[in-house]
């Protein structure tokens, strides 16, 4: 059953960005450590290698607790939930601050991912329950541009300040970042029921659902390609000259994909599925011309920028498609976007490590070339159910034009 919609035109903008200063601090969160591992390291006076698993457990968390946790709030009020992740990053994010200790920094880093991976769930269907039916999809764009400004500009600030006085510091912003946060969610952002225990769907009915698993398998097929690149970007650029400028290429990337995101909210609820088959399609061709033109600065800059313009809207698209296959489902659905994304993050630096070591970047774009093309064939295939054809309407797809 549908809560009732605004009735105007106007986009909640207050309650959205709420939505999506939520996302910005998952992703500056996760990523931080990555930018601070020498100040880590020594900090806590472990080796870097070390430092680094305060990303892997942070990933472990989400994966593990994103689909169990949904499932156990799904009858909840919504913004308790909501405020329940935020007050999960208030709180680990400042014992990771304060802590002398590996272990418990550890600890801490493990159950801020527990926090994120309840948050991804709940984001977009939360966008999708503030508006009409027609303005779902902008309103997701809206929910979701945290990520991309995060990935272009929080981070590398984080990482600046975190260098200036001390990764300390750094997570002790974070922490002040949201408490202003949960004071917004309190004004701003409108409250709504959890589903009657009638309405919900279990797990093994939601997956087998029509579509969600073409959906899914395209999230693992387009993100492991978008992070083999983007996790080893810097030594594939590298051929061209361009080691000391990977801050320049990774702006071209993050400003790419705020257009993309913009792009995105003006197409998503007309033509959803020409952008996911444009958006594969156009990353597919830039991979294919990395393949023979790697060593080209202007050909890295370029492609970056096409790669950007794929990839902003790519969460917009993939979880509007997963909410309106799975409907009554959605926030399980998301929930499994959750675990299929954070296990592609990490399948992707496995794989692309072990493919730098033994191959060397020269191998990065066919590799992508062969998954983009395979989540191609995917999303082609899944005309019916997945990414129908025609305009959509809530769970539904209108054909015709």
């Amino acid at each position: 059953m549908q809560d009732s919609r605004l009735e105007n035109e106007r986009l909640p903008l207050g309650a959205l960005l709420a939505l999506a200063m939520t996302g910005f601090i998952c992703i500056v969160t996760e990523t931080l450590p990555a930018g601070l591992l020498p100040e880590i390291s020594s900090g806590l006076n472990v080796s870097p290698s070390l430092a680094g698993q305060m990303v892997t457990v942070y990933a472990l968390g989400s994966l593990l607790a994103a689909i169990p946790l949904t499932i156990a709030t799904q009858g909840w009020r919504r913004r308790n939930v909501l405020l329940l992740t935020i007050v999960g990053f208030l709180l680990f994010n400042s014992v990771t601050a304060w802590s002398s200790s590996y272990g418990l920094t550890l600890i801490a880093r493990f159950f801020a991912g527990v926090s994120a991976g309840l948050a991804w769930s709940l984001l977009a269907g939360y966008a999708r329950r503030m508006v009409a039916v027609h303005l779902q999809g902008r309103a997701m764009a809206v929910a979701m541009v945290g990520a991309p400004i995060a990935l272009s500009l929080g981070v590398p600030l984080g990482t600046w300040l975190g260098s200036l006085v001390g990764w300390r510091t750094a997570f002790g912003l974070m922490s002040v970042l949201t408490v202003g946060l949960i004071v917004w969610v309190l004004a701003k952002v409108p409250d709504y029921p959890g589903q009657a225990s009638s309405e919900r769907m279990p797990l093994g009915r939601v997956f087998f659902t029509p579509g969600v698993r073409p959906v899914l398998a395209v999230v693992m097929t387009w993100m492991l390609a978008h992070n083999i690149l983007y996790t080893y970007v810097a030594p594939f650029v590298t051929p061209a000259g361009l080691a000391s400028d990977i801050d320049l290429v990774l702006l071209v990337f993050g400003i790419a994909a705020l257009l993309s995101i913009w792009i995105t909210g003006r197409l998503v609820d007309r033509y959803l599925r020409n952008a996911v088959l444009i958006s594969l399609a156009a990353f597919a061709a830039t991979a294919f011309v990395f393949g023979f033109f790697s060593q080209s600065v202007i050909v890295i800059y370029l492609g970056t920028f096409v790669w950007g313009l794929t990839f902003g809207g790519a969460a917009t698209l993939l979880q509007t498609a997963l909410a309106d296959t799975a409907g009554e489902g959605a926030d399980v659905a998301l929930s499994m976007n959750v675990v299929a994304w954070n296990g592609a993050i990490a399948i992707a630096g496995l794989f692309g490590g072990v493919l730098l070591d033994q191959v060397g970047v020269v191998s990065f774009p066919w590799v992508l070339l062969v998954l983009l093309l395979a989540g191609l064939w995917i999303a082609v295939g899944a005309r019916k159910h997945g990414f129908p054809q025609g305009q959509r309407q809530g769970g539904a797809v209108v054909t015709g034009h």
